[in-house]
């Protein structure tokens, strides 16, 4: 078995591929939007609100379960979060009003919340000069997103809407399984903390200060992918098909680009690779203003990689300054 001094490829696959499929459920939301907003008839406030409510539990879940995973390993708590995740996977293919609708997305935002459980789960496989690396290529879950853009429209077009959530729901279900059977928790290197212990980063300007990176990278990258299909199926009357592969194109370039950004942070640091991700990404925004898709276009993957790129820094970034609190920190 690989040691905590080598890192631990298989422990890293389960935690990527978890994240992932909890991703794609999640995404499947946005990705199947605009089908949603003509069969239940919703105006465009209705729809921005649907979208956002699963960001909501994600964002707030993460806090909690990383101090869980902290405590008691990612094994169990990742577990749980799976099996959460699959129960609103699949009432969504349920919802025939607005209210259902809003209740089963806040609770899909649970799959969201995974990610700070995989974060301290990684970590503790790998020494600190490789971390950047290992949360980048873990960072590739996030593509579950580009998996749920792409084909959730396709498969809801051939077999109905509640089959692009269902898939979805399924896959999570067999990678629950296999999760639970080969999945460890990396050896403690310290006793475990109580509450107050774990708490204690968040009174220090640094955790702050890494949530405001997390914001404009991870938060762009999330904003971003949720709706880019409703701009492009308002603002440029593309079909949701057409929408979803062009989002997937979003989403896959800046988890490609993701492990290079963790691995140039741990080459120059995460602080140098921000400095100039954070002004191309505001100038991209400024292109994607001007209605025309092909400026469009290039504004959107050029934002991709600079968030992606920055993504991956920051995590390189939050067990650098809180080694032994990774879990509570990426969770705030």
């Amino acid at each position: 078995m690989a040691t905590k001094a080598s890192g631990n490829p298989l422990q890293l696959t389960l935690a990527t591929g978890a994240f992932a499929i909890c991703f794609a459920v999640f995404g499947s939301v946005s990705a199947l939007m605009p089908l949603l907003k003509k069969s239940l008839g919703l105006n465009a406030f209705q729809v921005s609100l649907a979208i956002a409510v699963p960001v909501l539990l994600g964002s707030l879940g993460r806090i909690p379960l990383g101090m869980l995973t902290d405590r008691y390993g990612g094994r169990l708590i990742f577990s749980l979060v799976m099996l959460c995740s699959i129960v609103p996977a699949f009432l969504m293919g349920l919802v025939s009003d607005y209210t259902q609708l809003i209740l089963c997305g806040f609770f899909i935002g649970i799959a969201l919340a995974v990610f700070s459980v995989g974060v301290s789960f990684v970590s503790g496989w790998y020494p600190p000069e490789q971390q950047g690396y290992a949360l980048g290529l873990y960072g590739i879950g996030t593509g579950g997103q580009s998996l749920a853009a792409m084909f959730a429209p396709i498969i809801a077009s051939g077999l109905g809407v509640r089959w692009g959530f269902w898939t979805f729901g399924i896959l999570l279900i067999i990678w629950l399984g296999l999760f639970w059977w080969k999945a460890e928790n990396a050896p403690r290197r310290a006793p475990v903390k109580s509450l107050k212990e774990m708490l204690a980063p968040m009174r220090e300007r640094m955790s702050w200060v890494l949530s405001l990176y997390y914001f404009l990278t991870f938060g762009g990258f999330v904003a971003m992918g949720i709706y880019l299909p409703i701009f492009l199926t308002d603002l440029f009357k593309l079909t949701p098909q057409d929408a979803g592969l062009r989002t997937a194109g979003f989403v896959a370039l800046a988890v490609a680009v993701r492990p290079y950004g963790g691995k140039l942070a741990d080459l120059i640091g995460g602080r140098k690779v921000l400095i100039w991700v954070f002004p191309l990404t505001m100038v991209m925004a400024c292109l994607m203003m001007i209605p025309q898709i092909v400026p469009f276009t290039i504004g959107a993957l050029a934002m991709a990689t600079a968030i992606g790129i920055g993504n991956g820094a920051v995590f390189k970034l939050v067990p650098e300054y809180f080694p032994q609190t990774v879990g509570a920190v990426t969770g705030l």
